[in-house]
């Protein structure tokens, strides 16, 4: 597993590797030692930058004169304003360095604090801290590359660089748009483009997505194949164009109801077809539902795929940059090769077959690329099996119950565990969302998730050991001081699918892709159901999950109360509405009269035969 650890007594600091995160974790080995325990002061050093700071609390005592403070630093440092959890993720450039922190190696120095016996804060003692160095950037291990959208437009950070009034997506309908364009401005009056909102919202989903698309603009022996489900993001549209104009680009992209009829995907298509050059193609097509893969594939001369590129993630404005969502990034030709195949089929199904159509759907869930999931080869690092949807409801039903399977086991498990990100739970009669959808009621298992629509909100007790499941969708939320308003965000916040399995255990696992884990969606959609069988990599989306569960679990918290339907005013109602209404009640007394009369003398008849 990814973590640095350093102790020093009873202290301790370890520290979790994530995708361009750090998740510090803290503990005392004797109970006497976190005695009148303040909290922790946390002084972060980037790489190549003299001096480091120390992080940021918003929190801060009533009264800072009354604890010991850290001359130079404000009353929100965790120098004066310790941070009060066993835990705390770092996301660097929320509140230091700008929208471009730097990577590379972050050293972390954790201080513990105590108060005295009159109630305050002691001075910083440096005797007592402890310190970790671990590397902070992009994830990547062997062949594969991970990547994360930012996924917190609803939050101060976002407020402080931008503005709580600038758009993300600009109220133009045009699908090109010029993004250096300006968007809004920031709290300080100055102006915010668009480009500067994608950079910094898109984190590492965008720079992973981009760097795909300009290794094969820029190579002219590379071409791209790519399944597209929403597909509006400009700058990813350019790109797409310019290489259909080259020859170099094939499209399988979604035409079901919600992309047709003068939407982006059908304005995209017109563009496509006016400036494509051979072999450059185009094909509109949802198989039984939706064709909702989100996949580059790259090939050199024509054939050979050599690098694939899949996940949750959109090429499209709110996906990347109001979801929460995830990309996979393999360099490997095996892997790369099976995408492949599963494009040409898909290619062949949905070009020979009118969709949406169950034979379509049929036609792909019948072959060997549904009904056999690809297995990792031998020493592949990551080991995983990836599925391709559509699936025979028999095969869609076996997937999905043996993910249900695996997370019961973690409820058995002395150290058992869940954390998940899955943007419904609702909807479907999938397994996997009736094990989720109970799994927070549950002492038997540390579970920590969040969905866009969870069966309402469930907070955690700490007096209690039962698990966490929140709404990704808080709606109008009015904070407390000393936090800002933010905005409410357009579409999802949460648009991710993925499970953690065991954590701690013998064979963590992660489940993620594109498929929504829903029973229908398995057995109508275009998917792709990835099940990565490594700790690094399940501790990366481990991290993802516990930040979004920690933010939206405040916000719902602080979430305005639904106003109650308004009650209609006495006398609105015309006479002869009241009239009909009147004599629709009168008939519906009779015949329940009636029905209630034919029971009766049913029992008497049964009463009799008896």
């Amino acid at each position: 597993m990814s973590f640095v650890t350093a102790s020093k007594n009873a202290f301790s600091v370890k520290a979790y590797v994530g995708d361009k995160k750090t998740l510090l974790a803290f503990n005392f080995s004797n109970k006497e030692n976190a005695k009148s325990l303040a909290g922790f002061t946390i002084f972060c050093q980037p790489p190549g930058q003299v001096p480091g700071f120390y992080l940021q609390n918003t929190l801060r005592f009533e009264d800072p004169s009354k604890h010991k403070q850290v001359a130079g630093e404000t009353p929100n440092s965790t120098a004066n304003a310790p941070i009060q959890k066993y835990r705390w993720t770092h996301y660097p450039g929320t509140a230091h360095q700008g929208v471009s922190p730097a990577v590379g190696d972050y050293t972390y120095t954790v201080t513990p604090r105590y108060f005295d016996a009159s109630g305050s804060m002691q001075a910083l003692d440096p005797t007592l801290s402890v310190a970790v160095k671990v590397a902070l950037g992009p994830f990547k291990k062997s062949a594969v590359t991970l990547g994360f959208t930012r996924g917190y437009m609803q939050s101060g950070a976002y407020v402080h660089h931008f503005g709580k009034q600038t758009p993300v997506v600009p109220k133009t309908k045009q699908l090109e748009f010029d993004t250096n364009t300006q968007a809004g401005t920031d709290d300080n009056g100055q102006p915010v483009t668009f480009a500067q909102i994608y950079n910094w919202m898109g984190e590492t989903a965008r720079e992973q997505i981009f760097e795909v698309l300009n290794r094969v603009l820029n190579d002219p022996t590379l071409s791209l194949k790519v399944f597209a489900y929403d597909l509006n993001e400009p700058d990813v549209v350019k790109i797409l164009l310019t290489l259909a104009e080259q020859g170099r680009v094939r499209v399988i992209l979604d035409n079901a109801s919600l992309h047709v009829g003068n939407k982006p995907e059908d304005q995209f298509t017109a563009l496509f077809q006016q400036r494509k050059k051979s072999p450059a193609d185009i094909v509109r097509g949802s198989f039984a539902r939706f064709s909702h893969d989100k996949i580059f594939i790259v090939t050199r001369n024509g054939g050979n795929a050599i690098q694939v590129l899949t996940g949750s993630t959109n090429f499209s404005l709110t996906g990347l940059y109001v979801n929460a969502n995830h990309v996979l990034v393999f360099e490997d030709a095996n892997v790369a090769g099976h995408y492949e195949e599963v494009f040409e089929k898909s290619w062949q199904v949905l070009s020979s077959n009118k969709s949406p159509s169950k034979g379509a759907a049929s036609a792909f869930s019948n072959t060997s690329l549904a009904t056999q999931p690809y297995d990792s080869q031998p020493g592949f690092i990551p080991k995983m099996d990836i599925t391709f949807s559509p699936h025979t409801p028999d095969d869609a039903s076996k997937i999905l119950g043996s993910i249900s399977d695996r997370i019961t086991q973690e409820t058995h498990s002395a150290k058992g565990n869940v954390l998940f990100a899955v943007m419904q739970l609702t909807g479907s009669q999938s397994p996997v969302y009736k094990t989720l959808s109970g799994l927070h009621a549950m002492q038997s298992v540390y579970s920590y998730g969040i969905s866009d629509a969870p069966q309402g909100v469930f907070l955690y007790s700490p007096a209690q050991p039962t698990g966490v499941q929140v709404t990704g969708k808080p709606g109008q939320v009015t904070l407390p001081p000393p936090f800002d308003q933010v905005p409410s965000p357009p579409g999802h916040e949460i648009h991710d699918k993925f499970v953690v399995c065991g954590i701690n255990g013998n064979d963590p696992v992660v489940y993620c892709g594109s498929s929504n884990l829903a029973t229908g969606g398995e057995a109508a959609n275009g998917d792709n159901l990835l099940a990565v069988h490594d700790a690094d990599v399940a501790t990366v989306f481990a991290i993802e999950a516990l930040g979004l569960v920690d933010h939206y679990n405040f916000l719902d918290r602080m979430a305005n109360p639904k106003k109650a339907a308004p009650k209609k005013k006495a006398g609105t109602t015309s006479s002869a509405i009241r009239k009909g209404r009147a004599r629709a009640k009168r008939g519906l007394v009779r015949r329940k009269r009636r029905q209630r009369r034919g029971r009766q003398a049913a029992n008497t008849e049964r009463a009799q035969r008896w």
